[in-house]
């Protein structure tokens, strides 16, 4: 404890500038950084409430200091290129690389460790195939949409305006139209930022409506109308839950919530914008789809899905239950997996809840499969994909296309400095700071999101004809196999056996879905 040390240096300065500065003025010129330095002790000790503080006024500040520096200090100088969370410096380096039109290879053999559990690979084929461009693209659009939509295999996943800048929606927007595929709005809602430049938008309708809302929070239908069927709204996404926090609301803070983004939102300005954990237009699986089939008609036959981080089996099998009774069909599902998240979540929400995207997506196609449904609805995967490994990986356990949030990021500009939360992100891409902000080039950074796009896809076109597959609808999770931890590999088709069309129909439900589906009602989640 230093209070006392504190205390006689204090006096001894103070005493020492007295005695010295008659004969010596100069010495007075010491008072300019000694007395704030006595102002900061003397707060330190009776006024501030961090105990270090109280006790060791003054120096006390230097490991408050280093606490904030401490995730530049490890990304910068401890992490190797394959250690950083949530995202290696390699996985990083790929997307810049791609992004700026640079080459993406690397030198002298894998630093993974092959043996380590957790581990992925593919098995490539000799009969090597050449994959047409025509297969980067799939059409999203069951048989009650009417205007079905022609997708990239890659989207720019849901990040609200609100949670990013305006520069970055704009240049993420650009680039999008620059490379022909879509941007999802988020929750945030759909904003001039998302149509200044034309690119193909999925307009996502989280809890709280925002852009579409009453005052007391219901859902409104005209307002709703009038802006789904302008022309660049290409899809409808009705958010259910997401990886970064599921089954809790999402959560804008305060410091962002400014004056145009209340205007948008429709809430107060400068409080925090949280939306409720539940929708509040429905509360079962039956009026879940009577939303879908609401909001589809609502939009001109538009292409209507959901995206959910998948939690409690049996509460999806509701739904499937809910569509077989009723009929009604969404057009996609996004499946989020729990590793995912780009804003301000409660750690507990991030770290424990909900399902990784590897073990939801063969549920939920397994599931569709199960029920008969899959051929009608296209699944969307979502979490942590980065390169074109990662494509086909999640395409070959079920997903039909993908989407990135946190590479888009990336490439117009972010740095992991995991300030997204607190408005004062260094590179102005999750701020509403406009001098922050303005620190992004739209036009430069837009082509940076178009080339990373581009790269990828391509990428994943190499990596399925090397797999021995002509299309992507022909790769299967027995292409794929993860080391486990008896060290043995093992393919994604041994760890989630498929199930028989329609199997989940009959009287003798498979074993692994029968006690999930006994509690399943499409009556209630």
């Amino acid at each position: 404890m230093l209070r006392i040390t504190f205390y006689v240096l204090s006096l001894l300065s103070l005493a020492a500038i007295g005695l010295l500065g008659p004969s010596h003025p100069g010495a007075y010129y010491f008072l300019i950084p000694i007395v704030p330095l006595i102002g900061v002790g003397l707060h330190d000790i009776f006024i501030a409430h961090q105990n270090v503080l109280s006790n060791y006024p003054v120096i006390g500040h230097l490991r408050y200091i280093m606490e904030f520096i401490s995730p530049e200090i490890r990304q910068y100088f401890l992490e190797s290129d394959k250690s950083g969370r949530p995202y290696t410096r390699q996985q990083r380096g790929l997307i810049k690389a791609r992004a700026y039109g640079g080459e993406a290879v690397h030198p002298f053999g894998s630093e993974y460790d092959v043996d380590e559990s957790g581990y992925n690979l593919a098995l490539h084929s000799l009969a090597v195939k050449t994959v047409p461009e025509a297969e980067a693209r799939v059409t999203i659009g069951g048989p009650q949409c009417s205007k079905p939509y022609h997708s990239s295999r890659l989207n720019i996943s849901a990040m609200s305006f609100g949670a990013l800048s305006s520069h970055a929606v704009l240049a993420m927007n650009k680039g999008a139209k620059l490379g022909g595929f879509a941007q999802d709005t988020g929750e945030g809602g759909l904003t001039p930022y998302h149509l200044k430049h034309g690119a193909d938008v999925i307009w996502e309708i989280g809890s709280g409506y925002f852009g579409c809302r009453t005052q007391d929070g219901r859902f409104d239908d005209e307002q709703f109308r009038k802006k789904a069927c302008q022309d660049p709204i290409k899809m409808i996404e009705i958010k259910l839950s997401q990886g970064a926090k599921p089954s809790h609301g999402g959560v804008l803070p305060g410091p962002k919530v400014n004056a145009e983004i209340a205007a948008i939102r429709g809430v107060p300005e400068g409080k925090d914008c949280v939306s409720p954990a539940a929708h509040p237009e429905f509360d079962s699986p039956r009026g879940l789809l009577n939303f879908v089939k609401r909001l589809r008609e609502l939009s001109d036959g538009r292409p209507v899905g959901f995206k959910l981080c998948l939690g409690r089996r049996s509460e999806f099998l509701s739904i499937c239950k809910a569509m077989v009774e009723t009929g009604i069909l969404p057009d996609f599902i996004t499946v989020d997996g729990a590793e995912g998240g780009t804003g301000a979540a409660p750690v507990e929400y991030s770290d424990r809840l909900g399902l990784v995207i590897d073990e939801a997506l063969p549920y939920v196609h397994n599931a569709l499969v199960g029920c008969g449904l899959r051929d009608k609805i296209r699944l969307i995967a979502s979490g942590k994909i980065v390169d074109g490994f990662d494509m086909a990986q999640k395409i070959a356990i079920g997903a039909d296309l993908c989407n990135v949030a946190r590479p888009m990021m990336f490439a117009v500009g972010c740095i992991q400095a995991q300030r997204c939360h607190t408005n004062t992100c260094p590179t102005g891409v999750a701020t509403q700071d406009m001098r922050r902000a303005r620190a992004i080039k739209i036009d430069a950074r837009a082509v940076n999101v178009q080339r990373y796009h581009a790269a990828t896809i391509r990428s994943f076109l190499d990596i399925t004809g090397s797999l021995g597959a002509a299309t992507p609808s022909e790769l299967g999770p027995e292409y794929f196999m993860q080391r486990l931890p008896n060290q043995e590999p093992y393919s994604y088709a041994e760890m989630y056996p498929a199930l028989e069309e329609k199997s989940l129909l009959g009287d003798n439900v498979p074993e692994r879905f029968a006690r999930d589906w006994a509690l399943a009602s499409a009556d209630r989640f």
